[in-house]
């Protein structure tokens, strides 16, 4: 940074270099904007060094363990199958340093200006940004705010070497032999199924009535059956009281079913939500609107009350996605431009990489009867499936909601290996504005899990091939 404080000027400015963040740096130089984002710790955020990406390498590295040791029914039968976890560590470490890496080199080939320290904001058209040494102030035409999330603290749960944020569940040295995890939410559900898939005896507590919120239970139940089958022990309606750490470990504390429960593990991770990044910045000072939770309130086009400033990603009201936050990167970076670029949420998909895989897209059964669809519900099952079967992979389901009066496609809900991938199908049906009989008409190569979704579309037509009527 520059010593002796001459400000700095630039078209846009863009605070966190996350998913959100670097996308729209990227955006807004490609419509001839001269831009500079600021990052306080390390680019591309939470979901490339401690987030999304970190996590699915090392549930890659679990499915692979559990695969080895648990293949002699297609006649792989291995003996003393082991794990070099630092290995594995350093495979996980390998791919975050590669797309970090990447990242950066993508914002320095499109001109964007790096600049380290914490942005706070001194006007509308003015931010300082510090870092332990200096302090540069930068005058912006427009910001874009992309300051993301981090994970919340319970208060007798204060994270530390044995209590473990998803952060540090993901940076551990060796595979726990017992691990709790507090919240069965979809973070948790996560990294406690890629543990047990590493050896791990886990233990999940969820305070309501069932884990993964947000997923029909036709689907969660095959989740839970997995579960079970690796031994996870899932506690629903369990509030998590307190906990005691050791050296070698810690015990936690939980009531269920009115009474009180002591568990044992090796370390505790906390996954009971991520509250947004909004509370540093001199926001309120500035006059910035804000709603609940210190979310940001944003037009469709992520532009704040303050013309000049916008935001995105989980700052903003919506599910906490990457997908979504680079959207609205997108968005925001056009509408900078004067493009009519507006945000629409008609088909944002959700994952979940548990075991198998829960993805979903538009709207469910449910949410379309309450919006006052009259709807078709379709399934087709993974076990009848040639690719299912073979790949020795047959729970799960392709569920489709159409509206029954011209069959247009409404919203889709996957379980089943792949749903992750072929979500993305379904989703561009539904933003395209698809029917099921277009879905059934349209040629799916064989065999594939890909079929699954003609052979639900069929099943809404009333004319399956591959199961009984």
């Amino acid at each position: 940074m520059v010593v002796g404080d001459f400000p700095i000027e630039t078209d846009t400015l863009v605070i966190g270099s996350g998913p959100g963040g670097y996308v729209a740096a990227i955006r807004a130089a490609q419509t001839g904007q001269k831009v500079t984002i600021v990052e306080k710790e390390y680019i591309g955020g939470v979901c490339l060094n401690v987030g999304c990406i970190p996590s699915k390498a090392l549930i890659s590295v679990g499915h692979r363990f559990a695969h080895a040791q648990d293949s002699d029914d297609m006649g792989i039968v291995a003996k003393e199958v082991s794990i070099n976890f630092e290995k594995a560590q350093e495979f996980k470490n390998g791919v975050v340093k590669k797309l970090t890496g990447g990242v950066e080199q993508l914002l320095k080939g499109n001109k964007v200006e790096i600049v380290n320290g914490e942005a706070y904001f001194v006007d509308e058209n003015t931010v300082k940004v510090m870092d332990e040494k200096n302090s540069q102030t930068y005058k912006f035409k427009n910001a874009i705010i992309a300051t993301g999330s981090r994970p919340v603290e319970i208060p007798s749960f204060k994270f530390s070497d044995r209590v473990l944020s998803s952060t540090g569940a993901l940076d551990l040295k060796e595979v726990p032999k017992k691990l709790v995890v507090i919240g069965g939410g979809y973070i948790g559900t996560e990294l406690g199924t890629a543990y047990a898939n590493l050896g791990s005896e886990v233990t999940i507590l969820e305070g309501t009535k069932d884990i993964l919120a947000g997923f029909e239970k036709g689907m969660t139940q095959i989740v839970k059956k997995h579960l079970k089958k690796k031994g996870v022990e899932v506690v629903t309606e369990a509030m998590a009281k307190g906990v005691e750490e050791s050296k070698d470990g810690v015990t936690v504390t939980y009531e269920a079913k009115g009474e009180e429960q002591k568990v044992d593990a090796d370390y505790v991770l906390v996954t009971v939500g991520r509250r947004p990044n909004t509370d540093e910045l001199g926001l309120e000072e500035l006059g910035l609107k804000m709603g609940e939770r210190g979310l940001i309130d944003v037009d469709k086009q992520c532009r704040t009350n303050i013309s000049s400033i916008y935001a995105i990603g989980d700052i903003v009201e919506g599910p906490q996605l990457a997908h979504k936050a680079s959207y609205e990167g997108k968005v925001a970076a056009e509408a900078i431009a004067g493009e009519k670029s507006e945000v629409d949420y008609l088909a944002i998909p959700a994952v979940c990489f548990t075991d198998p895989e829960l993805a979903t897209v538009g709207l469910s059964e449910d949410q379309a009867k309450e919006e006052g669809f009259e709807v078709t519900a379709a399934k087709f099952p993974f076990g009848a499936n040639g690719r299912a079967l073979a790949l020795n992979a047959t729970d799960g389901f392709v569920k489709l909601v159409s509206r029954k009066s011209d069959g247009l496609l409404l919203g889709a809900q996957i379980v089943g290996q792949g749903a992750s991938d072929m979500i993305a199908e379904l989703g561009l049906a539904i933003e395209t504005g698809v029917t099921v009989e277009d879905l059934a008409m349209t040629i799916h190569a064989h065999p594939t899990l890909g079929e699954i979704a003609m052979e639900a579309a069929e099943v809404a037509l009333g004319t399956p091939i591959h199961i009984v009527k």
